[in-house]
């Protein structure tokens, strides 16, 4: 019994939904006898018997139902499932209108940084004129700040697209900032309109409806709401509505232009606004984290078993003789180094090619290469302690770009099972694989 105790312990620490289960069960002498004691298993064998006797009754007496039930999973399975980021949106999203889900600024920083979501009961519906009032909340581009969304709070609302665009602004490095903004530019004149922006709502409603093979009408005109889509999820644009977004970047009646100086500074902003959130829940006030904080920030996003996770904060403790501590300014500079992570795979090519590991030299070398500055020399020491497997004082390069992928696009990336119940199964099957 304690054998199978451990096992779902493990598996419950790499899912929260399952971590008052492991908890309850728990690993004490006390907890093990209790599981032993003749009563507790005469009650279990009772209980077992009339609960296979209920069951068996109730299938039955009704057997159409099982197959009706049968029907509506069979069904459900051939449905399109959602994306991880999908799902992540309609778990975040606390206001709707008019049918279709929004979130606040105050939810996709939660859903960046948080695990879960505010508790709530149900998601507020916006009437016209709280619509309306919320661009009064929103100052104009030029009064932006590293604050903007915090200041925001619940005071505005984001879309599924702009929920997807923000998201890829966090993974930008400052290089591919002109980029972005010249995706947006499609006649090309340096400025975006408001024409301009939306035209990725409407490659995304054309990708959502291909996506499941819906096509416009025979016959059918187009017009103004061709981009429209009418979806159960609400996800996608069903209206007219200014979001907190468009009032930002061009103004409350929608006549501004956006310039890549504007831009750029959004961009900015928006990366050092989450990095600071991340920052301050681990400083609690102060001006540096330690380097195990960093290390847990680095790792947070992968799926790590309990042991493996461990692992690497001890590497870690067994190297770091003295705390010395990350500043913020030397955290936003190492992430902004693993936004350039694609180019620092290519300057250390020739490195990898040779199956060969890599020194701090060389690392140091290829990430002022890739961003234009040095990083901290003790904050290469803290990356190498971390990542240095065999203890040679060289960097397991395929494990660090790895975990580092994870870590920029926030899990969104990795190829895990599930998520819940189905994630718990996996996690279970593995142990009980390994002790075979």
């Amino acid at each position: 019994m304690a054998m199978y105790t451990n096992r779902i312990a493990r598996c419950s620490k790499s899912n929260p939904v399952f971590t008052v289960l492991s908890r309850n069960i728990g690993h004490s002498s006390g907890a093990r006898q209790w599981f032993r004691h003749p009563t507790v298993r005469y009650i279990c064998l009772v209980s077992g018997g009339l609960l296979a006797f209920t069951a068996a009754t109730y299938r039955n007496r009704n057997p159409k139902v099982f197959a009706l039930q049968l029907r509506k999973d069979e069904i459900a399975d051939k449905a399109i499932k959602l994306t991880a980021r999908e799902r992540r949106f309609i778990k975040f999203a606390s206001v709707e209108f008019d049918g279709q889900i929004y979130m606040t600024p105050q939810d996709f920083l939660e859903s960046v940084v948080e695990q879960e979501p505010r508790p709530r009961l149900k998601r507020k519906s916006l009437t016209h004129a709280e619509i309306q009032q919320l661009k009064d909340y929103t100052p104009p581009l030029k009064h932006g700040s590293s604050q903007l969304f915090r200041s925001l709070r619940d005071k505005g609302i984001i879309s599924y697209t702009e929920y997807l665009f923000l998201l890829s602004v966090l993974t930008k490095p400052h290089s591919g900032f002109r980029i972005a903004f010249n995706m947006f530019d499609t006649d090309g004149n340096q400025r975006v309109d408001k024409d301009e922006f939306l035209v990725m709502e409407k490659i995304f409603s054309f990708a959502w409806k291909g996506k499941r093979g819906i096509e416009s009408k025979e016959g059918e005109e187009p017009g103004e709401h061709d981009d429209y889509v009418d979806d159960e999820q609400g996800l996608q644009r069903k209206h007219k509505v200014d979001t907190t977004l468009q009032v930002h970047f061009f103004g409350k009646k929608g006549d501004k232009d956006l310039q890549y100086d504007g831009f750029y500074n959004f961009m900015k902003n928006l990366q050092t606004e989450v990095l600071e959130l991340e920052f301050c829940e681990f400083s609690k006030g102060h001006e540096r984290i330690s380097e195990v904080d960093f290390a847990k920030i680095l790792l947070r996003y992968t799926y790590l078993d309990t042991d493996e996770y461990d692992n690497y904060l001890d590497r870690l403790l067994d190297k770091e003789a003295k705390e010395k501590g990350v500043s913020f300014d030397d955290f936003r500079q190492f992430c902004q180094f693993l936004n350039n992570l694609d180019d620092f795979s290519i300057a250390m090519r020739m490195y990898t090619l040779a199956d060969q590991p890599i020194s701090k030299d060389e690392f140091s070398r290829a990430v002022k290469i890739c961003t234009g500055s040095q990083l901290n020399t003790h904050l290469i020491d803290t990356v190498f302690a971390i990542f240095d497997e065999d203890g040679d004082g060289l960097l397991s390069y395929k494990e660090f770009i790895a975990i580092m992928k994870d870590r920029v696009h926030r899990g969104f990336k990795s190829n895990v099972k599930s998520e819940g119940w189905e994630a718990f199964k996996h996690c279970l099957k593995q142990e009980m694989k390994q002790n075979v």
